[in-house]
């Protein structure tokens, strides 16, 4: 198992400086990049960019959560709720209650596929990774156990086999899951600092 430890994480501020960026990992196929995970701090209400050719999962882990809305209506993002949108899809956030942190979770659907799946505490799951691709877990809150190790809010586990968790009551994570199908001799993986 690698770890990321959430203290480990490096700032980036938005060009349009309604918030902050903080890269956890990327999935790189030659020379680019197929699939990135990050946390960002929304600060302020406003347009996303565009991600065109790619696919997105957003995921509120603090804050009251956001309307992301576009022409034909709007995408609730509550909090420990995946939300998939194309990347490409014009979205202007509009904040519930105040600023907020997301997970961004955000692939090449033509080169493999991803999924973000809440766990919350009293559970004892044991996941398995896809044969041929990714598996991280990323804390919510809490301090859950992961393989038997306790973890801290933002750490992130990359598990390449079966690992068992312990939540107890108040611990959440999320199970990020990447399929690379055929592909996944070609893909990197590459953790922060990038």
């Amino acid at each position: 198992m690698d770890v990321l430890k959430g203290t480990d994480l490096v700032d980036v501020p938005w060009k349009n400086g309604g918030g902050i960026t903080r890269k956890i990992a990327r999935g790189s196929s030659a020379d680019r990049v197929v699939w990135t995970l990050s946390r960002a701090d929304v600060a302020n209400e406003g347009p996303f960019s565009n991600f065109e050719g790619l696919q997105r999962i957003l995921t509120v882990v603090s804050g009251s959560g956001m309307d992301l809305v576009h022409a034909d209506g709007a995408l609730t993002a509550a909090p420990c709720l995946p939300v998939a949108f194309d990347g490409d899809l014009p979205v202007a956030s509009r904040l519930h209650d105040g600023p907020l942190t997301d997970l961004n979770l955000m692939f090449d659907p033509t080169v493999c596929t991803g999924c973000v799946t809440p766990h919350h505490g009293a559970d004892d799951p044991v996941l398995t990774p896809p044969k041929t691709g990714l598996m991280a877990i990323h804390v919510v809150a809490g301090h859950p156990e992961i393989g038997d190790r306790p973890y801290a809010i933002a750490d992130t586990v990359f598990v390449t086999d079966r690992v068992s968790l312990r939540l107890a009551k108040g611990d959440a994570v999320l199970e990020i899951a990447l399929d690379y199908g055929d592909q996944s001799a070609d893909i990197t993986l590459a953790i922060a600092p990038l």
